[in-house]
């Protein structure tokens, strides 16, 4: 069994290391596809590429999609595909148990997992607290896919593990997702996330009034919500905000964050 990480980025120096140094022992490999970034997220890749290795392998791409084709040789063989953002920061000693739980063979038969999620509004890294939206009643956004269970992975990528077509092996299929953060609560998960997608995530955001969309997020907009767009431009009724009503449900809370803390530089 092997674990690989996989990572694909643009412009986010304000938290990449941050996140590479949370997951990057949970796996085997990790894999960074630097999709072009303009601002300090290349040369943070180079030094922590120096730290770390051969584990660590970073690669400059000139297309989001380009980012798949660093995994799909992985297809069909006993690898779990763990896909990280540059605004993910994981619990470390908590992905210590998931991985124990992987080597036993516990979700041999899932085809994807997903964990627990705290979308961060505010962060107070002096006070290791965090403000923000959990999953549930939030949709969890964590990537964690049993590339055993698959044949292949190939035609139209827009980005690692998104789009084109699956081809699954006998006895698996689209539907076999474990969602843990349904059977888990935050504080005792082995596998949560702070997702800091309502925070600047590169120096180049500085000033932003709203939260840059991840490129999936781009992409999610439906030809109604693409009109409700256009016609807010044009001085109508304000489009709805997608990532907030995806990642802002339910209550407001407050979690102590020590243990992602100490995955910090």
């Amino acid at each position: 069994m092997k674990i690989v990480g996989i990572m694909l980025v643009r412009d986010e120096d304000r938290f990449v290391e941050w996140a590479i140094r949370s997951a990057i022992d949970f796996c085997d490999e990790f894999l960074v596809c630097d999709h072009e970034s303009q601002d300090e997220t290349t040369v943070i890749l180079g030094r922590l590429a120096r730290e770390y290795g051969r584990k660590l392998q970073v690669r400059r791409c000139r297309k989001s999609g380009d980012s798949h084709g660093m995994i799909q040789a992985y297809a069909g063989t006993p690898t779990w595909i763990f896909g990280v953002d540059g605004d993910e920061i994981y619990d470390p000693s908590a992905l210590v148990r998931l991985r124990a739980r992987l080597e036993a063979g516990e979700f041999d038969r899932w085809w994807a997992i997903f964990g627990n999620v705290l979308n961060v509004k505010s962060l107070d890294r002096d006070n290791a607290t965090a403000q923000g939206h959990l999953a549930p009643p939030c949709r969890s956004m964590t990537k964690l896919y049993n590339f055993a269970a698959i044949d292949s992975w190939t035609g139209k990528i827009v980005e690692r593990l998104h789009g084109g077509e699956i081809r699954f092996r006998p006895g698996f299929d689209a539907a076999m997702r474990l969602n843990l953060h349904d059977q888990t609560d935050w504080a005792s998960a082995d596998f949560r996330c702070l997702h800091l997608c309502f925070l600047e995530r590169s120096s180049r955001d500085a000033g932003s009034s709203q939260a840059r969309l991840n490129i999936m997020d781009r992409h999610a907009w439906s030809v109604g919500k693409m009109i409700a767009r256009v016609r807010s431009l044009l001085g109508g009724r304000p489009a709805a905000n997608w990532k907030e009503e995806k990642y802002a449900r339910g209550p407001l809370v407050t979690e102590p964050i020590h243990a992602f803390l100490a995955a910090r530089s």
